[in-house]
């Protein structure tokens, strides 16, 4: 009786109406199907169409969850839904409200920042899951949502993320593991973001009680520190150019762009993200810094090292650093972080020891031999 709807619909529904009181559960949610379908076909005259309305608008009041899928599944995805049914749905547990959220184009951005802000787990994340997902939509997500829906949005091709919601997940679910591996395999990660999640790594091994039972909570907070400079040197090595402000400026705020961090840079051969390091402190121009860098006098160089702020006890193993790396540039020499090292160590030679300093370049020296061994031995065993 149901399955069809003709020219009749008035008389239909209002036969309709009186039979759903009586009717099993499998009947009804077939009807209601088949009365919803009908109402989106935009076939019906007026008057018909706001009979079926009336009619799957009480429908919304039927016990069964099987009759309220079945309308929702023929809504779900239409421009031509009744706003105030979608929306009830969108309020009806969680399977119903899953499948409208996901599916109704009639949800504006508002609406949806609206269930995010009241809703928590489930809803959130079928939120974070629509096939679009705009910029707004996903910082409301990246602010309120669970850890679950950051996921979710994350993996969404379709959502629109800007740079500050990566900031605000990563600041708010660094720590939790789900949440930082769907962050770093995302293309899109800023490069600040990804240095702040190579801190939270720190931070939780630090405040492991294994961790602190094992080494004692000084050396594992030396053991954190020492940690995430080394990944801050790799993390240079994949980001892009013209990321290289964006990171300096995340490292100013933290307070690590330290003389140590900067002498482990230059050590390292990092020159042109230490030349963004000086454009960010001094706020003079790139071409500028290049050309000081390439080519550059010691007395312009020290200048140019004051107005960054960096420590005149540095200059001189800076300076043979960055001797030695033009050198490489051009092609005269072939060195690397090992022989560098040494030979910022020589530099050092009988002035006033500066013990801190004679310090991190032997470890640096150390580490650089340790690395090159081992690839050695990579070698030998691939070979």
């Amino acid at each position: 009786m149901f399955g069809c709807w003709g020219a009749t619909e008035v008389t239909v529904v209002s036969h309709f109406l009186k039979w759903i009181n009586t009717a099993r559960v499998s009947e009804r949610a077939a009807a209601a199907s088949a009365l919803a379908q009908a109402y989106v076909g935009k076939n019906l005259p007026f008057e018909d169409r706001c009979a079926a309305e009336a009619a799957l608008t009480l429908l919304l009041e039927d016990p069964s969850a099987k009759v309220r899928m079945a309308i929702a599944e023929a809504l779900s995805m239409s421009r031509h839904a009744p706003p105030q049914i979608l929306a009830a749905l969108a309020s009806d547990q969680p399977d119903i409200a899953s499948l409208v959220l996901a599916r109704s184009p009639l949800f504006t951005d508002d609406d949806l920042i609206d269930r995010v802000a009241s809703s928590v787990g489930t809803v959130q994340r079928i939120v974070a899951g629509r096939p679009y997902v705009s910029m707004a939509v996903s910082a409301a997500i990246a602010e309120l949502g669970e850890a679950e829906a950051c996921v979710a949005l994350l993996a969404n091709s379709g959502a629109d993320i800007a740079t500050l919601s990566f900031r605000r997940v990563a600041e708010r679910f660094g720590h939790v593991a789900a949440v930082r591996e769907a962050l770093v395999v995302d293309p899109r990660l800023p490069s600040d973001c990804r240095h702040m999640l190579l801190v939270k790594v720190g931070e939780v091994l630090r405040q492991s009680p294994l961790v602190a039972a094992s080494i004692g909570p000084v050396r594992a907070e030396r053991v954190m520190r020492d940690a995430c400079v080394k990944a801050s040197l790799t993390l240079i090595d994949g980001i892009r150019f013209d990321e290289h402000a964006a990171l300096v400026e995340h490292l100013r705020l933290r307070g690590d762009l330290t003389s140590a961090f900067i002498v482990r840079v230059v050590a390292h051969g990092k020159i042109d993200f230490f030349g963004s390091v000086l454009v960010g402190l001094t706020k003079q121009h790139r071409k500028r810094v290049t050309a000081l860098l390439a080519g550059g006098r010691d007395i312009a160089l020290a200048a140019l090292f004051r107005a960054a702020g960096l420590p005149a006890s540095i200059d001189g193993v800076v300076l043979c650093a960055l001797k030695v790396w033009r050198e490489v540039a051009s092609g005269k020499r072939i060195a690397g972080a090992q022989e560098v090292s040494w030979l910022m160590l020589n530099e050092l030679g009988d002035r006033p020891a500066d013990t801190n300093l004679t310090a991190l370049l032997k470890s640096i020296h150390l580490e650089a031999l340790r690395g090159n061994a081992r690839e050695h031995a990579l070698a030998i065993a691939a070979a």
